[in-house]
């Protein structure tokens, strides 16, 4: 497997295509949705006083899990790409939400979202295999897909507005003009109201279009959960508004007269825990003068860290100090207040990441905040470890903490009623989506769930 981490990207879709040749029986007659709600924890799932009328009845009339586990680390951007691949960021490449920039020795490395779909992720995936087996791919707010080749109509998270499906809206009246500049940034526009510009585009092009992938994801439940915090008022408020919007698109389906032929699958990235503390990495190594800012600024760093909520990881900004250095910044976290592990990067495999050999954009040490705690990585102030402002929840954590499990239902084609699984894990999804469109990935390290499976 490591090979196809440290394959040139020219090979990359040369892979897909190699791999997707022999499943030209694919099921075209099939269409796959494939919707997120963003940061949903299992055990809120499992609470029945959460109003979910959609989702409730989806499972029951199909299959759900008590939970499922998320990988590692447990952020928006690795965890969607490992739904896709059936692969850990191990495999896949994707360690933040976005690509990692390293600037050179003495500079802070910074995270690039904006890239092409082909930079970031490492490996093949569903819509890759998909597309290259003659099937139809649609996305509305996924993740990690700039430019992707191996989707056919796309509604991005920053939708051009110039775009194909963009333009398609709004001739057809679904949306104006002015919506689509209000989704550009800094317009001011609510995550709450882009949900819904995102789902109104998920609904249009599985009408117009017919998929047989479409892939759709949702956000206001985890700023909700970032602001607020999970299981508070607000929380349940948000996610009954997304069991809405899920109900809004299966609605489309439903005119449309293709719900027979329709698999519906619902999951998330990760889950969420409450927090009340802030640990500042940065100031850490600021204060080891190992690390310069001007406010909030950093100016010269011979370590920097890079940080998600539950994880940071520590870079050596200078490959040649390596040596040197990590010794020097396992003994400084390693006593540091709010940091409850230290691990060294060569180990990562057994958290299913890369070491920074097979990914440059992996770091040097990986650290896990103590209980309450999240990372920040604001190098301003001389404070280690302070009470967060506005922010209540947070994710990225080690990835057997059952808080960070989220949900799984699956319903409608090829699915049997009634099934109840026990925790499974976001490595399963992919291949249990192959096997549904009669695709096969060229690897995985998760499992088909043949057991919610009808096998037409």
């Amino acid at each position: 497997m490591d090979t196809v981490v440290r394959m040139p990207r020219v090979c990359y879709y040369l892979l897909a295509l190699i791999f997707a040749w022999p499943a030209f029986a694919a099921r075209k007659d099939r269409h796959v949705i494939l919707i997120t709600i963003d940061g949903f924890p299992a055990k809120l799932w499992n609470d029945p006083s959460l109003p979910l009328p959609t989702l409730r009845k989806l499972a029951a009339d199909g299959a759900a899990a008590e939970a499922m586990m998320t990988s590692n680390p447990s952020v928006t951007w690795p965890a969607h790409t490992t739904l896709v691949t059936g692969l850990s960021p191990r495999f896949h490449g994707v360690l933040f939400n976005g690509l990692v920039i390293r600037q050179g020795p003495g500079k802070p490395l910074k995270i690039e979202p904006w890239v092409d779909k082909t930079s970031l992720v490492f490996t093949p995936t569903l819509y890759d295999i998909a597309h290259a087996a003659g099937l139809t791919t649609a996305e509305s707010d996924w993740v990690a897909v700039t430019r992707a080749k191996g989707i056919t109509w796309s509604f991005a998270e920053l939708p051009n507005p110039n775009g194909p499906v963009e333009q398609a809206m709004i001739a057809a009246g679904v949306a104006t003009a002015e919506d689509m500049q209000a989704m550009q940034p800094g317009r001011g526009r609510k995550t709450i109201w882009r949900d819904g510009m995102w789902t109104r585009a998920a609904a249009f092009m599985f009408s117009q279009y017919k998929p047989n992938l479409l892939m759709y994801h949702t956000l206001n439940t985890d700023g909700i959960h970032h602001r607020y915090g999970p299981g508070t008022d607000p929380s349940y408020t948000a996610l009954a508004y997304a069991d809405r919007l899920v109900g809004d698109l299966l609605k489309t389906v439903d005119e449309t007269g293709l719900r027979a032929q329709t698999t519906v699958i619902v999951t998330t990235d990760h889950g969420f825990k409450t927090v009340t503390q802030y640990t500042y990495p940065n100031v850490v190594l600021k204060q080891a003068g190992l690390l310069k800012a001007a406010g909030p600024t950093v100016t010269q760093c011979d370590a920097h860290t890079l940080s998600s909520g539950g994880i940071a990881l520590v870079y050596v900004t200078d490959p040649a100090r390596r040596a040197e250095l990590i010794p020097q910044l396992k003994e400084l976290f390693g006593k540091a207040a709010g940091i409850d592990r230290v691990i060294d990067a060569r180990d990562a495999h057994s958290l299913g990441m890369p070491t920074p050999e097979e990914n440059a954009g992996m770091g040097d040490l990986i650290l896990y905040p103590k209980t309450g705690h999240a990372f920040s990585g604001a190098a301003n102030g001389d404070v280690v470890v302070g009470p967060t402002v506005n922010y209540s929840g947070t994710h990225g954590y080690f990835n057997d903490d059952p808080d960070l499990d989220g949900i799984f239902i699956a319903s409608g084609a090829g699915i049997k009623p009634g099934v109840k699984l026990g925790r499974i894990r976001n490595l399963d999804v992919a291949p249990t989506l192959a096997r549904l469109m009669e695709l096969e990935l060229p690897q995985v390290e998760g499992r088909v769930l043949e057991e919610i499976l009808t096998g037409r």
